[in-house]
């Protein structure tokens, strides 16, 4: 098994190899307006960080989201590409599944919330680091506050709001690496992860203006 992850979903651009056994290589860089820039370097560097050339990677993972519609899909159609490419399969894992994964959270229940902008959070909670019990949900954060009341946070969009997630928890941002290492255990235990299927949970900001008039030649 060689796993290659890849997570665009939040500012973090984050690359990681995985052997089946223990990540053998990572990078992670925050830039939420440099996604596409960042990520192909990312793979490189990683790749020849560990001394493998691509075709040795034997499946794709990416992080699924939730997150903004422009970084998210970077992530997704480079995963797609590599996995037409090399023929191999391209696995998709919620990205507040793999902060959860990496919680610094001794026992749970616990909430991880990502910074959705427009004054909201994407977020969820797990039972503990590998049990989530709600599906992933964008709202403002004062609508949830009784909610997840008590519950000790995880997550960049948690920090942004200290009034709903009083005490908050690393890591700020998804690794890949957290990514990986969750995939390659499912996988050893035989579980079939999902299909590569973004969470955008709400419309793109780029809209087609009402009353939009088509204008076409007579």
């Amino acid at each position: 098994m060689l796993l290659l992850a890849l997570d665009t979903a939040t500012p973090a651009v984050t690359v990681a190899l995985h052997d089946g056994e223990a990540v053998i290589a990572s990078s992670s860089q925050v830039d939420a307006r440099r996604h596409g820039e960042l990520l192909l370097p990312a793979v490189d560097r990683v790749l020849a960080e560990a001394g493998v050339t691509l075709d040795a990677v034997t499946g794709i993972v990416t992080g699924t989201g939730p997150g903004p519609y422009t970084g998210l899909r970077v992530g997704l159609m480079t995963a797609d590409t590599f996995g037409l490419a090399l023929g191999v399969p391209v696995h998709g894992l919620c990205t507040l599944d793999g902060l959860a994964y990496a919680a610094d959270v001794e026992k749970g229940p616990f909430v991880v919330a990502t910074d959705a902008r427009r004054k909201e959070v994407y977020w969820a909670t797990y039972a503990d680091s590998r049990t989530r019990l709600s599906d992933p949900a964008v709202d403002r954060p004062a609508d949830i506050a009784e909610r997840v009341a008590g519950l000790p946070a995880v997550g960049a969009g948690a920090m942004l709001y200290p009034d709903t997630f009083p005490v908050v928890h690393e890591p700020e941002h998804v690794s890949a690496a957290a990514l990986a290492s969750l995939a390659a255990e499912r996988l050893a235990a035989g579980e079939e992860l999902p299909a590569p299927r973004p969470l955008y949970l709400r419309r793109p900001d780029a809209q087609v203006p009402k009353n939009y008039k088509v204008v076409t030649p007579k």
